[in-house]
């Protein structure tokens, strides 16, 4: 995502949690789906830095989380592994109620590019069976600005879609996770490439691949497991006008090299927008919609099974210090 300029907050709705990129601490709304009113003015607090990009070699607070999911989806605290799409690292968070505790961090790859660290892009995670899957955008790097020059900077987009171009497993022993978020031991990870092959090998996905977003480029922004089920939300490109494209396969297949039979899912969430985030509930599948293009537009959450899609309801639009707050993450 183009990242905000104020913090970081999570706010719950729907029985999700909400990533919101650009606000200073967590809001809780009430289910809709329950017939209870939107309370707005409730925050939860964020105890202590989710981690952001350094800048001028200072650290800083996170303004660009893309991504989250935890343990558990009920009661009281909730151990979770949240992503911020400009860094190399996740970051172990406690969801507890009324707060959000930050915790340590966990490496997820190394890459470099003239001697400078590649961003990993991650834009989803996924919790399944004890273990969470971070997902890299697998797309063009984000140059919203034109500032890659297509001849003279390939090398540099190329590092940056080899770096993106991988699915992170994470395995985190629950006995590890101190009280405070910190791990007493470090996290196993490894790396999955396939998803790259998978997604090119489809023929209504192929001409997009390795294109820029502002050429309806593909670049992944939701992952999510359901049941035996894994699947991976594109918020571009927009295929047929209102179609955003949803791929599921076995994970199991998938994690153990096996055959895991990919399936492309053309969902109708409205013209020009994608898949901004996917997370499973116990209802199933749910999407967070929002625009496909680098553009200011409307959010909403929808169920989906299949190619069908309910709309649950939208987003309300929040504005913070002059500019609108852009969902991220359910």
């Amino acid at each position: 995502m183009q990242g905000g300029k104020i913090m970081t907050t999570i706010r719950s709705i729907y029985g999700c949690i909400l990533c919101l990129a650009t606000i200073s601490c967590i809001g809780l709304l009430t289910s809709v789906s329950a017939g209870a009113g939107n309370n707005l003015d409730t925050f939860w607090k964020v105890e202590g830095d989710l981690i952001g990009k350094k800048k001028k070699g200072k650290k800083k607070k996170s303004e660009d989380v893309s991504g989250i999911a935890c343990a558990t989806d009920r009661g009281f605290p909730r151990t979770c592994l949240l992503i911020d799409d400009e860094l190399q690292v996740a970051q172990v968070v406690i969801v507890q109620e009324g707060s959000l505790l930050a915790g340590g961090p966990v490496p997820l790859i190394d890459d470099t590019f003239d001697g400078e660290p590649v961003e990993f892009d991650g834009e989803g995670v996924a919790y399944a069976d004890g273990e969470f899957l971070v997902i890299g955008s697998h797309g063009h790097p984000r140059d919203q600005d034109n500032e890659l020059d297509p001849d003279n900077d390939a090398d540099e987009s190329r590092a940056s879609i080899t770096a993106n171009s991988r699915i992170i497993r994470v395995r985190i022993d629950p006995g590890t996770v101190a009280p405070d978020g910190k791990l007493r031991v470090k996290a196993e990870t490894k790396a999955f490439t396939d998803l790259r092959a998978i997604l090119a090998d489809e023929p209504l996905l192929a001409p997009f691949v390795d294109r820029r977003l502002d050429q309806n480029g593909l670049t992944i922004e939701g992952i999510a497991v359901v049941g035996e089920t894994l699947y991976v939300g594109l918020r571009a490109p927009s295929l047929g006008g209102d179609r955003a494209a949803i791929v599921s396969m076995a994970v199991k297949a998938f994690l153990d090299g096996g055959k895991p039979k990919p399936q492309l899912h053309l969902v109708p969430l409205g013209p020009g927008r994608g898949v901004r985030d996917l997370a499973a509930s116990p209802s199933g599948l749910l999407v967070l919609a929002g625009p496909a293009a680098a553009t200011d537009g409307p959010y909403s959450i929808y169920r989906v099974k299949g190619d069908d899609a309910v709309l649950l309801g939208d987003v309300p639009p929040l504005v913070q210090k002059g500019e609108a707050v852009k969902p991220e993450a359910l």
